[in-house]
């Protein structure tokens, strides 16, 4: 789920924090992926074409065919990825709560005909299995890129790759990367290039600037909002939550001057422990990740791809022989590493004041020689 209406909020509140850019833009940069928000969305996607991809044997091979196609993409644009796994999670979160829910509302939208529900709560109830994960685990290792396993929530560790300088950015749905300390954040890396959707880029630091937040309140603006550890006050939406966190700065301190009677507050809330967990959570220490890409494995590729899943041996070969391209190719360093840009209204002003220094330019002669004519 991530921050509920985080996104929205962000619009109104800090604009500049947030845009739009092409996926070319990204050549030569290290990107971290939440592979089960990605394995998920490949699912759902194939699950809404009214289908679901199986081979023979009837196992399911949407999360192989979106990760291999995907992938092979993101590589292409010159982007270096690396997937990162969730482990095991958190005692706190309440994912089979949600479960329970969204069965009992698809069954309720089930009996009264209502297909826009059945749709909604039906995408809820995919579910990413251990096999799933193992099985593109098995297929990157085949494609030669790196993937991280997590010991807790894959946002936390791609936050923490991002925050030791592995990787540029973290390429996730769930804005909660964000509460975890991802400066910047891509959203839309491994949708469907026949979706044409441009990157949405958002950094963490001009949030907090433009917002006039702490990391410490925005982390509790988070909270109010909605996240996966805890429930959130009933009746307070988000404008109404960035408004007390900027007049009392906390939660704790919401809670003294907050009308009990107007706004429930759950029993026992875990406020407390959600914020330990986006301010310390489980994580590798991004320093002792080596990450490695290496050649593609063509053999292995059709070895598990066609022989055992049941996908086209050419689309599997050439798919191989771009990944073994874009290995290959000698690529220079990005520009903005090496150089620092001056604005154009710097330049233009310092050469104006080079010009003032000299002075005005001195007059040519008619003639152009420099000489009067003798009489």
């Amino acid at each position: 789920m991530g921050i509920q209406g985080l996104a929205k909020l962000l619009a109104d509140v800090a604009p500049s924090s947030m845009k739009e850019n092409e996926i070319k833009n990204y050549f030569g940069r290290k990107v971290a992926i939440d592979a089960s928000m990605s394995i998920y969305q490949f699912l759902i996607a194939v699950r809404q074409e009214g289908n679901v991809l199986m081979n023979e044997e009837g196992e399911t091979t949407s999360h192989l065919m979106g990760l291999f196609y995907r992938t092979i993409r993101i590589v292409d644009n010159g982007i270096k990825p690396v997937y990162v796994f969730d482990g095991k999670p958190p005692d706190m979160k309440s994912g089979e709560e949600r479960r329970d829910e969204a069965q009992k509302a698809l069954e309720a939208a089930q009996e009264s005909g209502d297909q826009e529900n059945i749709d909604k709560f039906s995408r809820r109830l995919v579910k990413v299995t251990r096999q799933h994960n193992d099985e593109c685990k098995q297929l990157l290792k085949l494609m030669g890129i790196p993937y991280v396993n997590a010991p807790c929530e894959a946002e936390a560790q791609c936050a923490a790759l991002q925050k030791a300088g592995k990787v540029y950015a973290v390429g996730t749905e769930d804005m909660d990367a964000l509460t975890f300390g991802t400066n910047v954040l891509l959203r839309r890396l491994t949708f469907s290039e026949a979706r044409k959707m441009p990157i949405q880029e958002i950094y963490l630091d001009r949030i907090l600037k433009e917002a006039e937040l702490s990391s410490e309140e925005f982390i509790d603006l988070c909270i109010l909002l909605g996240c996966d550890y805890c429930e959130s006050i009933r009746g307070i939406g988000p404008k109404r939550a960035i408004e007390l966190i900027r007049k009392y700065k906390s939660i704790d301190e919401i809670l003294k001057h907050l009308d009990k009677d107007k706004y429930t507050v759950p029993d026992n809330w875990l406020y407390k422990e959600a914020r330990e967990l986006f301010k310390n959570p489980d994580v590798t220490e991004g320093e002792n990740i080596d990450l490695k890409w290496i050649e593609p494995d063509e053999e292995g590729l059709v070895e598990f791809m066609v022989k055992q899943k049941g996908f086209n041996e050419d689309r599997i070969r050439n798919g191989a022989k771009k990944l073994t391209k874009a290995k290959n190719t000698t690529t220079q360093g990005r520009l903005d590493g090496f150089f620092t840009v001056m604005s154009t209204s710097s330049s233009s002003t310092k050469r104006k004041n080079e010009k003032e220094k000299k002075g005005p330019p001195k007059k040519k002669a008619k003639g152009g020689t420099g000489f009067k004519r003798g009489k």
